[in-house]
């Protein structure tokens, strides 16, 4: 009898926790639509761009100073406390490099709505589980976000 129940047993667990409400009868998965669009208009999540409203951002070939000075000062309040300009993590990240790393709407999207992005993005989730800390919402603006840019593509172009 026990050779029956066991199998029986290991069976019914196998069939209710293989369950997959995306597999279709032909056994294979449906993906994401990369050009369907949430109800605010915005495509759906892409990991190029993360989450947020920063869908395309124009950035020209030089850097804007007062942008990157304005960043600088934004960088100074609400970000030196735990980034290094660097490469050397001090509670999160090191900055240097970051911009060859993400896209600008990637990062603008990251500062702007933090805690969705730490929740749902898998570079973000990484990044976190490394830090071990997980970055406050600091209530960037999108402009404060923008020089935040400028301001780190000014620091990987510095020698």
């Amino acid at each position: 009898m026990k050779k029956i129940i066991l199998p029986g047993i290991v069976l019914t667990l196998l069939w209710a926790c293989g369950g997959n409400s995306t597999r279709q009868e032909s056994g294979t998965t449906t993906a994401p639509n990369p050009t369907a669009t949430t109800e605010n208009g915005n495509p759906s999540y892409d990991p190029d761009r993360g989450m947020g409203k920063f869908t395309h951002v124009d950035i020209p070939a030089t850097i804007d100073a007062a942008m990157a000075e304005s960043g600088k000062k934004e960088f100074e309040v609400k970000c030196s406390s735990c980034h290094k300009l660097s490469d050397e993590k001090l509670v999160g990240p090191g900055w240097k490099g970051v911009t060859a790393r993400h896209t600008a709407e990637w990062i603008m999207n990251f500062v702007t709505n933090t805690d969705e992005m730490l929740d749902k993005d898998p570079k973000a989730q990484a990044m976190l589980e490394i830090c071990l800390v997980r970055m406050p919402n600091q209530n960037v603006s999108d402009k404060e976000a923008r020089d935040l840019y400028e301001f780190m593509r000014q620091n990987d172009q510095a020698k």
